[in-house]
């Protein structure tokens, strides 16, 4: 979607020519929404064989974009190698997910795509063993970690609570599957590693397969509320979609599988506003067929997803972009938990923005 409603750096992305008739007040704003985006790195990439007809000023911006998603490619290689190292004596080969898999695997995605955490999924059964050779490597809990946080966790999520290395501050999300065990869309974790894929070149890790990739990314970006990087997923499922088909394999076991895994509505969502938005080639029998899982409300979601897929920033709100991400906040938790658990983890959290924040301790 290349017309004038767009955003600026949605329009940039697309159609990338375009950026050398900009004027200094619009590099400025596409700047700003390429980083409220996280795109900088994304767009930096995409105008890199006009870089030098880019004007000095947000040439030097997209240079160290460039320079900072390399220097994270680097140190992601030695994180995972010391991830791989910690888990190795039990047997455990850990299966990479989203922006650490798209990298370590060498996919089109990862070209300036950057990511604050590595994401791995592991059995749950091993969870305290995994647990327990993580601790022995440096890796531990964020300190502000309550009781309440370590039971939402522990029974009601995907993932063991977030863990920060102790001396070179890296953040790693345990995964034991990819929705909420507490959720109202039933995954086949079994099957998430049935057909996990060995890295050639890097023993001990692991990836999704193509299709069940594409379905994890698609769980993820539309079964989550906080959109703020949505934009920058929906050109992950982009990409995605587009390298993976390439083989014709690949379109004819898409919607199968995401019945078999559970992710047939995400899938959907996911087809449509890359088609869109982002104008990806999807075969017409895979629209057809995906349709079939479409939401009785698809017109009112289409509205939601329109405003709140783009970037998190003034020039791209219309009067309703508050209300749609909020509609999509309050349905990702109804999807995530029972309407009991639901209710009290929402007045909870609500008591907490309520109470005064607490003072740092004076130094001596």
């Amino acid at each position: 979607m290349t017309d004038r409603s767009a955003p600026l750096l949605l329009r940039v992305l697309l159609a990338p020519t375009s950026a050398l008739a900009l004027r200094p007040l619009e590099w400025d704003l596409l700047l700003r929404q390429a980083r409220r985006g996280v795109l900088l790195a994304r767009l930096a990439v995409t105008l890199k064989p006009w870089l030098e007809q880019v004007p000095p000023g947000p040439r030097h911006h997209l240079h160290a974009a460039l320079m900072t998603a390399e220097r994270q490619a680097k140190l992601t290689h030695w994180e995972v190698s010391r991830i791989q190292a910690a888990l190795q004596p039990l047997g455990v080969e850990p299966i990479l997910l989203k922006g650490t898999a798209y990298l370590m695997a060498g996919l089109p995605a990862s070209q300036g795509r950057v990511f604050g955490d590595i994401d791995i999924l592991v059995p749950k059964a091993r969870i305290a063993d995994i647990e327990a050779a993580l601790f022995e490597h440096g890796w531990r809990f964020q300190d502000d970690l309550d009781a309440y946080d370590e039971r939402y966790y522990r029974e009601w999520m995907h993932e063991i609570p977030p863990l920060t290395h102790e001396q070179r501050g890296s953040s790693l999300d345990v995964h034991h599957t990819i929705l909420p065990p507490s959720a109202r869309i039933k995954v086949d974790t079994a099957a998430l590693f049935e057909d996990a894929r060995e890295l050639p070149d890097k023993p001990g890790v692991r990836v999704l397969a193509p299709v069940t990739m594409v379905l994890h990314s698609a769980a993820h970006l539309f079964h989550e509320g906080e959109l703020e990087k949505g934009l920058r997923d929906l050109f992950d499922l982009d990409a995605l979609l587009r390298d993976f088909g390439r083989d014709p394999d690949f379109w004819a076991r898409l919607v199968p599988r995401a019945r078999a895994l559970g992710l047939s509505r995400p899938l959907f969502l996911a087809l449509r506003y890359t088609a869109r938005w982002l104008g990806t080639p999807v075969p017409g029998d895979v629209v057809q067929a995906a349709a079939a899982d479409a939401p009785a409300v698809q017109g009112l979601m289409d509205a939601c997803y329109d405003r709140a897929l783009m970037p998190d920033h003034l020039s791209c709100d219309s009067a309703l972009t508050g209300s749609a991400r909020l509609a999509l906040y309050v349905r990702s938790h109804w999807l995530r938990m029972p309407t009991g658990l639901l209710l009290l983890h929402l007045a909870r959290k609500a008591w907490m923005r309520m109470q005064p924040a607490k003072e740092a301790p004076a130094e001596a």
